[in-house]
């Protein structure tokens, strides 16, 4: 974890195909992370020990990512006051309904941001803390916008290859 400034949590190794599209953008941004593998629930002490060395090692931001009763990312928030990103996974018992719930509904004063559900919120967490970085970076600021007018061209291009016409 020696230079990573983003630290994703995930509850389970069955949530790294969640991941793979978020790790490779901040690949593509350049932007060190860690991504361990650590339960709330299991193993309590080694989730403070990974929280605590991040801290020491200057990291910023934490992405938490996990299904059934997510409670990673609250048990983390509840050790840091750096910004804490949660992706709910979808798990079939519960349509990933108490993922999202554990992670949304926390108490005041020990902020969750949680994000959308699986791939597209793990890949919104991550742009959300580049984001933030953004606000002291202008070079990531800049590559940002451009990843903005990227995928507008990308919209517009699915809309002309796929436009269908009716007339009567």
């Amino acid at each position: 974890m020696s230079h990573a400034k983003i630290l994703m949590v995930l509850g389970s190794s069955s949530d790294l195909p969640v991941t793979e599209e978020a790790t490779a953008l901040l690949k593509r941004f350049e932007q060190a992370y860690s991504l361990r593998i650590c339960s709330a629930h299991r193993s309590p002490e080694a989730l403070h020990s990974i929280v605590s060395a991040f801290e020491k090692q200057g990291g910023q931001i934490y992405i938490c990512v996990a299904g059934m009763s997510a409670h990673l990312a609250g048990v983390v928030a509840s050790l840091t006051i750096k910004p804490v990103l949660a992706v709910p996974c979808y798990r079939p018992e519960t349509a990933g309904f108490d993922a999202l719930l554990s992670m949304g509904q926390m108490p005041k004063g020990i902020p969750v941001s949680t994000m959308s559900f699986g791939k597209h919120g793990c890949i919104n967490a991550v742009m959300t803390a580049l984001q933030i970085f953004a606000l002291s970076d202008p070079g990531i600021a800049e590559r940002l916008a451009a990843e903005r007018v990227q995928t507008a061209r990308q919209v517009a291009n699915d809309d002309a290859n796929n436009r269908q016409d009716f007339h009567v």
